[in-house]
């Protein structure tokens, strides 16, 4: 698959969101405009506290902003309301979740693990089995089909949580401290291998991190502080 790397996958256009209001109100977003683009693998940067998983649930249409406008895909569906009435559906269309803990479930085999993800979406148990299976091995973790969760190594597991992530061949892929639980080594396995898919699956990846030993795996670094984006600059 060829990508274009003008095509823009995920645009947030003067996104706000606050909690609270009157005295206790928090201002977690502050009119924030970002663009990822088809191929870009972009890293959220920041102390906690500073918004960087809140902007990562609202593109991931988790939370709701409190303004703004939130196009993914071509497809425009937040402008100070949810445009889509079944966010679900919306998230299995479109959005891959990858975690700093691979999140499992621990009484399943890697294959069912990503296999349940197909079938949520409607696929043929026939087909989610075939689709895990093509997954797994292009993650070269199919040798491990069998294996439940428990015996995997974290690498291995978290490969697995990659090959659900992209079980819907989705267009975003979000991402919340992936490498955190992982030695250099493997973070930077994992890196190249979010790097490949990107390229090769026409999606873009934002990643919220600490790992500063990872920093040169991305093509931008977003900062942001007290709520506030600055950046995009080159990895």
């Amino acid at each position: 698959m060829s990508v274009d790397p003008r095509r823009v996958i995920v645009d947030v256009a003067n996104v706000s969101k606050h909690f609270g209001e009157g005295d206790a109100r928090v201002d977690a977003l502050k009119d924030i405009d970002l663009a990822v683009h088809a191929g870009e693998v972009v890293a959220l940067l920041g102390p906690s506290g500073s918004g960087k998983t809140t902007l990562l649930n609202v593109i991931g249409c988790i939370i709701d902003p409190s303004a703004g406008k939130v196009t993914l895909d071509d497809e425009l569906v937040y402008d100070n309301r949810w445009l889509r009435s079944d966010l679900r559906k919306l998230r299995l269309d479109k959005i891959g979740f990858i975690f700093q803990f691979h999140n499992l479930l621990p009484f399943l085999d890697a294959k069912d693990n990503v296999a349940l993800v197909l079938k949520l979406a409607g696929k043929s148990a026939t087909e989610a089995q075939r689709r895990a299976l093509e997954l797994l091995d292009y993650l070269e973790v199919g040798h491990r089909k069998d294996s439940m969760p428990a015996l995997l190594s974290g690498g291995e597991a978290q490969r697995v949580a990659i090959a659900r992530a992209l079980a819907n061949s989705p267009r975003i892929i979000l991402a919340d401290e992936p490498t955190a639980a992982l030695d250099s080594k493997r973070a930077g396995i994992v890196m190249d291998l979010l790097r490949k898919l990107a390229a090769e699956q026409d999606a873009c990846i934002i990643a919220v991190t600490h790992d500063e030993k990872i920093y040169d795996r991305f093509d931008k670094l977003f900062h942001l502080r007290d709520g506030r984006l600055d950046g995009g600059d080159m990895a």
